[in-house]
């Protein structure tokens, strides 16, 4: 008999009413053009026009007077071209300017989807029987942008989940800092990077060390490897090795979000140049490290329209983020799934380094991945195209369990369910040999077609509750008892070895 499995009725769709407010630059010359326009209209229709756009949006953004400044700060280096003292100009001016370079955008008018529950950081204030849960979503908008948004509600013993109305006033992050690197360290990381592979360039070392100081920016970094680029020989290594330094110092960067939004009112929409295409299936896990401190990762896709690059996301409040790139040959496929405490003194990740069969790796550090060893291979007609993890293994009495997906006949995507050895997580205890969730017949129709998946789940009360996108365009989520998931696991493991 399949597992029991207890679809709930909440949905979580696309709301096209949320918005934030971007950034909006078409080109240097068009904006050289926009700006001489805007300063040769008369100071009463400057000041007529930054009243309507006001009155108009006041509601609709937070603090939206700052952020016409900030963009507004974004054009200084185009009018210092075009020789305008910007620092002279009317305040209503500079306003005005920083509104005609605002657009809004809907972050998620296209798509609701991919989600992953988490424990929230605060647990006061509950009863018998409650959790605080925070769920991240895929919200895909305009031109298919992707990026992270949040739900948070209160898990209850029934297994329903009573969502906080998460809000209009939407917003990025108030402070983004790049990192600042120190060359030793640096040079050390790519030696490392590349060590294992057999891969030495001496001479590539060499010139990079010369070209930087001793603290750098990823901005004095890509001059530096202008310059680096000249005195290599155009091979191919070469210029796969610059790739890589670009690579492993184009990502890094923290953000901040103001302390008066909620949770559900921050979006982490893309910043750097590797991600700005979207952020793709973030896997969000509570780690648990040295004397019980809890880190929350997630590990996500970005996706600059031509490649992808595997990144680690890092916060504990949920309100100040860092954010890194994953290093080493295995870092190279979507879906990596960090496990949630070490095993054996060294991190664990589940990955998919091929594209269709499911991995684990080990790392001494959180963020550089160079082997993995493969654990499990598609077996059943539902998953023989490829398969993958749902979202971090989730640690039970018999075992890591895992969620994972398969893919079969017609592009059906389903969920299935994998149980690991708690001290050797590398051994395959028992696997479902029918899927844990078939798309039905309303869930079966979206924006791609028949597509059940999630990216994390969370056990409640003995409950696994399985949030998952519904042909990826929205959300809901299921329950399953865990201890029949188990037991039935077992007794598949057990057929196997006999």
């Amino acid at each position: 008999m399949p597992v029991t499995v207890i679809r709930k009725e909440k949905i979580f769709e696309p709301d096209s009413s949320r918005v934030i407010a971007r950034f909006f630059f078409a080109g240097e010359e068009r904006a050289k053009r926009l700006i001489m326009a805007l300063m040769a209209l008369s100071d009463e229709q400057q000041r007529d026009v930054l009243s309507q756009v006001l009155r108009k949006y006041s509601k609709r953004h937070r603090s939206l007077k700052k952020i016409f400044a900030n963009h507004f700060a974004r054009l200084i280096p185009v009018m210092e071209l075009m020789e305008i003292d910007h620092a002279k100009l009317p305040d209503h001016l500079k306003q005005l300017i920083g509104a005609y370079f605002t657009m809004e955008y809907s972050i998620e008018a296209a798509a609701f989807f991919n989600p992953s529950i988490i424990e929230h950081p605060d647990q006061t204030s509950l009863g018998r029987g409650q959790k605080r849960i925070i769920i991240s979503f895929r919200a895909t908008g305009e031109g298919h942008i992707s990026s992270i948004a949040f739900r948070q509600g209160v898990l209850d013993s029934n297994m329903d989940i009573d969502v906080e109305p998460p809000g209009k006033m939407l917003e990025v992050p108030e402070q983004v800092k790049n990192h600042t690197y120190h060359k030793k360290s640096f040079l050390r990381k790519l030696r490392e990077m590349w060590g294992d592979s057999g891969y030495r360039n001496d001479e590539a070392y060499e010139i990079i060390s010369d070209q930087l100081q001793d603290t750098f920016t990823y901005e004095e970094l890509k001059h530096a490897l202008k310059e680096v680029q000249v005195k290599l020989e155009p091979r191919q290594d070469n210029l796969a090795f610059l790739q890589e330094v670009r690579w492993l110092a184009s990502s890094h960067y923290e953000m901040t979000f103001s302390t008066d939004t909620s949770v559900c009112e921050r979006v982490i929409f893309p910043i750097a140049d590797t991600e700005k295409n979207g952020i793709e299936d973030a896997r969000f896990v509570r780690f648990i490290g040295e004397k019980g401190a809890v880190t929350y990762y997630a590990t996500y896709t970005a996706y600059d329209g031509i490649s992808i690059l595997p990144k680690l996301l890092e916060t504990k409040d949920f309100r100040h983020f860092k954010v890194m790139p994953l290093h080493g040959y295995i870092a190279q496929n979507k879906g990596m799934a960090l496990f949630p405490r070490k095993v054996n003194g060294k991190y664990a990740m589940l990955c998919r380094i091929d594209g269709v069969n499911n991995y684990i790796a080990y790392s001494d550090t959180v963020n550089v991945w160079r082997e993995a060893k493969l654990i499990q291979t598609p077996h059943e007609p539902w998953e023989l195209v490829q398969m993958g993890n749902c979202g971090s293994p989730l640690e039970t009495k018999a075992g890591w369990l895992v969620l994972t997906h398969g893919v079969g006949p017609m592009r059906e995507y389903v969920l299935g369910a994998l149980l690991l050895d708690l001290e050797h997580p590398e051994h395959e205890i028992g696997r479902l040999k029918e899927p844990l969730l078939v798309p039905n017949r309303k869930e079966r129709e979206g924006y791609v077609p028949n597509v059940v998946y999630s990216c994390g789940a969370y056990i409640h009360e003995g409950k696994l509750i399985v949030p998952y996108a519904m042909s990826d365009y929205a959300s809901t989520y299921a329950v399953v008892d865990v201890d029949e998931l188990l037991e039935k696991l077992l007794d598949n493991g057990s057929e196997s070895a006999g």
